[in-house]
């Protein structure tokens, strides 16, 4: 499984023949590309309908979409997207098969509102765990699996359902604070989730969410001593 992260919550997944791109946000410092510079994956997760998350989406109508039924609708109806997965949206603690990648959907702590001159509303966010396995046999060293936790704050399911019986390998987890988990937050949920390796995301894009990212490091060694953190340059690839 290779990973690629383009800044904030933006992630590019490649697993065997497959494509993911999560949460397509290109307006953001960490990265030197637009969505034009992008090959349109197989298929787009959308974790929720803020506009940092879904504000390049509509580039990607093309790929297949994942989201919770709400937010799919919208996109149909409003970003070009014709169908989503299996025609409809997914919803919270199921799997679908999306080419060669079994994602699973679990519920974030977090907002998923839009003030568009008329208020709209998303469904629950959502983070996913992208694996090369379906969810009953994850946990054996073959397997690899990938958490993006979303936009979140610290939850006990990290801890006795996502890191209990989805055992993800690498988790990609906010640490930029004010909007989500801070960095000491996230290095909890690191330790909770029983993860190898730990990244940081949604950090330095805006000034509310700057921070030095030696302390998530920091954070990481004192609360989840078995992962390591890995702090990614934007556009900087993690092969898993």
């Amino acid at each position: 499984m290779r990973l690629t992260w383009h800044g904030h919550s933006t992630w590019h997944v490649e697993l065997g023949e497959t494509s993911l791109l999560i949460d397509p946000f290109f307006d953001n410092p960490k990265t030197d590309l637009s969505p034009e510079d992008v090959s349109t994956p197989d298929y787009v997760l959308l974790t929720h309908g803020h506009a940092d998350h879904i504000g390049h989406a509509s580039a990607f109508s093309d790929a297949t979409l994942v989201a919770v039924p709400e937010l799919a609708a919208y996109a149909a109806e409003e970003l070009g997207f014709d169908e989503a997965v299996a025609g409809m949206g997914m919803n919270i603690g199921g799997t679908v098969e999306c080419g060669d990648a079994h994602v699973t959907m679990h519920r974030a702590d977090h907002t998923n509102g839009a003030n568009t001159g008329y208020e709209v509303e998303f469904g629950m966010p959502v983070g996913y765990v992208v694996s090369d396995t379906a969810p009953e046999n994850l946990g054996s060293e073959d397997t690899e699996t990938f958490y993006h936790a979303g936009d979140t704050a610290l939850m006990s399911e990290m801890r006795d359902v996502i890191g209990s019986y989805l055992h993800p390998d690498v988790a990609a987890l906010p640490a930029g604070d004010h909007f989500t988990m801070g960095p000491r937050q996230a290095a909890i949920a690191a330790g909770w989730l029983g993860v190898d390796y730990a990244i940081p995301m949604h950090y330095d894009s805006f000034p509310p969410i700057e921070i030095d990212t030696a302390k998530f490091v920091e954070a990481v060694d004192s609360h989840a001593p078995e992962a390591e953190a890995v702090v990614l340059e934007g556009d900087e690839q993690f092969e898993l």
